[in-house]
């Protein structure tokens, strides 16, 4: 109870009742106004690295590859580039914005307003999936004026697989994030493991072509498991069991939100 400036009577204080939807929105605005306050960086930069990667493959590789029926080569390079690069935006936008905040000392503008754990993680997981569909949707559009996009063969599964694997990221850079003390430590995660995930997942080629058993090492890989079910969804190529890798991703989804909520409700690193 607090008292009026205005009167001497008691002011009841506000009282939030079930889930906190103005809090978890006026966060999730926040985390899309800071990426979009540097789009250079934030959307066109990914594009303009998967671009560059598809002409050093188109010179190196053309059309003497044919994986599919009416499928080349680059058309097969495509939907990978573009699940990628939302893979790695999604990372580092979480990552990045838990990290910075500690670094900056203001962590406290999170932990401080009336939100609880799963509402923080509610909003902020929505932004870096919002980050990921907006370069996929820029990557897609780039691809197809060159030709390297066909019209969907199942546009639903690519859209699943595109929100999971966006999600699972953005979760998995949340509790990078949440674990760093200093950009180093990000830096450490997500060069000895983001990317090396992200390189060896299929995605410049086929894992059929890798020898026993690195191929079966390969398939285990969640990021190929992603690429694969969004690959399959725009061009009908899958290299391994659809149902299988949405139970899988799924899982791993349920399993980092559990994660990242337990972290958020301890306060680990970040209320120390």
């Amino acid at each position: 109870m607090i008292r009026s400036p205005y009167n001497s009577s008691l002011v009841r204080p506000v009282r939030i009742s079930g889930v906190n939807w103005i809090g978890v929105k006026t966060l999730y605005l926040k985390e899309v106004h800071r990426f979009l306050n540097v789009p250079t960086q934030t959307l066109l930069g990914p594009v303009v690295t998967a671009v560059l990667f598809m002409m050093i493959f188109s010179v190196v590789v053309g059309e003497r590859v044919v994986l599919g029926p009416g499928t080349n080569f680059i058309q097969f390079l495509a939907p990978g580039l573009v699940m990628m690069t939302v893979l790695q935006n999604a990372f580092a936008n979480t990552s990045s914005s838990i990290t910075s905040a500690k670094v900056q000392g203001n962590i406290v503008d999170l932990l401080m307003p009336p939100l609880g754990p799963g509402e923080i993680l509610t909003a902020m997981v929505a932004a870096a999936v919002t980050r990921g569909v907006l370069v996929a949707f820029v990557c897609i559009a780039t691809f197809w004026f060159f030709g390297a996009i066909i019209p969907p063969q199942s546009l639903l599964t690519a859209v699943l697989f595109l929100l999971l694997g966006a999600a699972v990221m953005a979760m998995a850079g949340l509790i990078a994030g949440v674990w760093a003390q200093k950009f180093d430590h990000l830096s450490a995660i997500t060069n000895f493991v983001v990317q090396p995930l992200a390189f060896l997942s299929g995605t410049f080629y086929s894992i059929d072509r890798l020898p026993a058993p690195f191929d079966t090492i390969a398939g285990l890989n969640p990021f190929f498991m992603i690429i694969d079910g969004f690959r399959y969804g725009m061009t009908g190529l899958l290299e391994s069991y659809l149902g299988t890798s949405v139970i899988v991703v799924a899982g791993m989804t349920v399993f980092l939100a559990i994660i990242c909520f337990r972290l958020l409700a301890s306060g680990f690193r970040l209320k120390s």
